[in-house]
């Protein structure tokens, strides 16, 4: 059953810890090891432990037929855990902005839980719903905002990449970056890419990938668009944070309690000094088939008739550039069982781990529905 933390009345740094849902009633959060350890409250640490209600092994298979290892990752001094994931609900729901308040939400895709919506808690999204990424041992909710065609279609993506990555715990590089290298919290979730609050647009690009596109890191889908003609795919591609202050869970603006590394002034990529502990970060890439209602003239004004974010044409707002909001949010909800295996195979041994391969023989069944071209690929915009 899922409840809530008994209030809390200490502060952190002057701010109230925001209510996390999930955590026993006034009891002690488990800490992760390698980070805090003491002074812990209520809602920060970890969530407590929910078992998985399905068999874990039945949803697991020989790695590719045969039970084969992984490749070593190096020369590249990260592990990776590498899956592919279909799109999901489109909602205009966001349970880390707006929790419990459906329909307050700008339009997001979601993926991952076919359950999640502006109710979910690490608790009901561990304990309901499908997932669109391999299986239910990856019950965590990805969402990102809506692609609108211009007219009045959502674009679905055809697939979804998701990418793991994180310094093995071994490397002394853990300790250059930041205090120590630390798995991902139960519970954890946050908000990535561009700040509606503030404007700032870092960590993220748009691509195109096919036969007659130009790859390249563009800052928008205006500037991807001229050279991404109709047979070929727009990927719009978002950095998450791998730096953790390895207390809290969440925040009040979904993005403090992480962060990103900067390189000092000896060539050392350094964690931010609240946020000392270095996590697996992932990237997460969606990829969409292009049609002719792309404008592909390099020119946009507001009025111009092409696709854009959602988010880039807010109530009260001016319209922005298309793309130039591109976010993601993400809460976690994997099977702990799960998550240790690839984290202490795939990122703690190097290892390059494809296709949901948990790099010690085993792989995440498949998802039987996946297709590498989206089913319906436009679908109408819902009513608000």
């Amino acid at each position: 059953m899922t409840v809530i933390a008994a209030p809390v009345t200490a502060k952190l740094n002057g701010v109230l810890p925001p209510t996390i849902t999930g955590g026993g009633p006034g009891k002690a959060i488990e800490p992760v090891p390698g980070a805090v350890t003491k002074g812990l409250l209520p809602g920060q640490g970890q969530l407590e432990k929910i078992a998985s209600n399905f068999d874990v092994k039945k949803l697991l298979v020989p790695s590719w037929g045969s039970g084969e290892i992984a490749s070593t990752g190096r020369p590249d001094v990260v592990g990776a855990f590498r899956f592919m994931c279909s799109a999901g609900q489109v909602l205009r729901d966001d349970p880390i902005v707006f929790p419990g308040q459906p329909g307050k939400s700008h339009l997001h895709q979601f993926f991952g839980n076919t359950a999640a919506n502006a109710f979910s808690t690490y608790g009901s999204l561990r304990t309901k719903g499908d997932s669109t990424c391999n299986n239910i041992l990856n019950r965590s909710a990805y969402w990102i905002p809506a692609m609108l065609d211009g007219k009045g279609k959502v674009v679905r993506p055809d697939y979804v990449s998701i990418y793991y990555k994180r310094l093995p715990e071994s490397s002394p590089e853990c300790q250059q970056m930041g205090k120590a290298c630390v798995a991902l919290p139960r519970g954890m979730r946050y908000i990535f890419g561009y700040n509606m609050a503030t404007g700032e647009a870092d960590h993220f690009y748009f691509n195109c990938d096919g036969p007659t596109g130009k790859q390249a890191w563009y800052p928008d889908i205006v500037a991807a668009a001229k050279e991404c003609p109709v047979g070929n795919r727009l990927g719009a591609i978002v950095a998450g944070p791998n730096c953790w202050d390895g207390k809290n869970l969440n925040s009040a603006d979904h993005r403090s309690h992480v962060g990103y590394p900067k390189w000092n002034d000896r060539g050392q990529l350094r964690c931010p000094d609240n946020l000392p502990y270095v996590i697996p970060t992932f990237t997460l890439g969606a990829w969409y088939s292009v049609d002719e209602n792309l404008d592909r003239s390099g020119e946009w004004s507001p009025g111009t008739s092409t696709w854009s974010l959602a988010s880039d044409a807010m109530p009260g707002m001016p319209v922005k550039r298309p793309g130039s909001t591109f976010h993601a949010d993400w809460m976690g909800a994997w099977d702990d069982e799960t998550m240790k295996t690839w984290m202490d195979n795939c990122i703690n041994k190097l290892l390059s781990c494809n296709g949901g391969d948990l790099g010690n023989g085993t792989q995440m069944r498949g998802d039987p529905n996946f297709d590498w071209v989206a089913h319906p690929r436009l679908v109408d915009i819902p009513a608000a």
